[in-house]
């Protein structure tokens, strides 16, 4: 089981799941360089700190309710924050079940839904905290990371069995395995596509009518694919951070990459990615854990081009921020592993 903020270390991007047949690498252009401002001065940050001491809060999502709801993974808690920063925290039925990823259900349903990597179930928590828990077929598979897709379910990702899981918002369980062994699938989300794309040590990608998986390889080997999110609205895209390499990558849905290395590249170890929404949605966000940064990528219209990145350090370090989510006030929320802290960044 990987531990909080840890790369996998692997090869691939697991693309969507989607029913095309192969996919396409392509080889980055010579070490871009970006234009950067790696030392930019560490303002328009808000910090909270949770009350339950070294509660390690990992994902993080913005809930029906206006409010962001997050996973505290060694607190055995489910938190919730309002956009003015008050924190309120409720229990998981099962102990030591180990929280990571946490997701808004589809409109319709209005809960929240998280994994239970240590326990082998998938929670469901209502805006006023009710929570329900449902047991995954396989056992010591890992449940890792969630996301709702485009069917109105819930789909995961089984870091220690190498499946992808989809749960109806009824409770019921399927699971679908991976073509190659030790893949280690890690974050998911849907694409732009219809289609659900996750990242994996070894690659994938599972169309969520028909079950079928396929596979891209990243360009360059040990890049260790973390979090993936969609890109812009109309790019066509999506976007995913490389922790071993520390650069972040663009995969098309037809499954050309391109990585870029971040200005901070050793030790950056970037983690959470997520889009900006309207009016700022051309530009992405990107946690470094290692080197406790948040960085802003404003890709080219020119798909050749390299993006604009710039970092941003944050007040607290070590921070090692983990996951990151788009409020309703339209900042930028994001965990603090390290510093048991709930941060939010002011978007331009």
């Amino acid at each position: 089981m990987r531990s909080y903020g840890l790369a996998l270390g692997g090869f691939v991007l697991a693309a969507a799941l989607a029913a095309c047949g192969g996919g396409t690498t392509v080889t980055a252009p010579p070490t871009p360089a970006p234009s950067a401002s790696p030392t930019a001065t560490p303002t328009g940050y808000n910090e909270y700190t949770i009350t339950t001491r070294n509660s390690v809060p990992y994902g993080i999502a913005a809930g029906s309710d206006g409010n962001l709801w997050f996973t505290e993974n060694a607190g055995n808690k489910i938190g919730r924050i309002s956009t003015a920063g008050a924190i309120t925290e409720f229990p998981i039925p099962t102990a030591s079940s180990a929280p990571y990823g946490i997701a808004a259900g589809p409109p319709a349903d209005g809960n929240l839904w998280f994994t239970e990597s240590a326990t082998d179930k998938i929670g469901k928590i209502t805006t006023a905290g009710v929570v329900t828990e449902y047991p995954v077929t396989t056992a010591n598979a890992g449940p890792w990371a969630i996301a709702a897709g485009p069917d109105g379910n819930l789909w995961f990702t089984e870091y220690d069995a190498d499946q992808i899981g989809k749960i109806t918002t009824s409770g019921q369980v399927t699971e679908f395995k991976i073509p190659t062994a030790n893949a280690f699938p890690t974050s998911i989300t849907a694409g732009p596509d219809g289609n659900l794309w996750f990242t994996e040590s070894q690659a994938s990608k599972i169309n969520p009518t028909t079950g079928t998986i396929n596979e891209f390889t990243t360009p360059t080997l040990g890049s260790g694919p973390s979090f993936i999110a969609s890109g812009p609205a109309g790019s066509n895209t999506l976007w995913f951070s490389e922790y071993s390499i520390g650069r972040v990558a663009r995969i098309t849905t037809s499954g050309t990459i391109t990585e870029y290395p971040l200005p901070t590249v050793s030790g950056s170890l970037p983690d959470g990615i997520v889009a900006a929404v309207p009016p700022n949605d051309n530009t992405l966000w990107v946690l470094e854990f290692g080197a406790s940064q948040i960085a802003n990528v404003v890709p080219n219209p020119t798909p050749s081009a390299t993006p604009t990145i710039t970092e941003y350090p944050i007040p607290t370090t070590p921070s090692n921020p983990t996951s990151a989510a788009i409020g309703t006030d339209h900042g930028l929320w994001f965990t603090e592993a390290g510093a048991n802290k709930i941060g939010r960044r002011q978007i331009p």
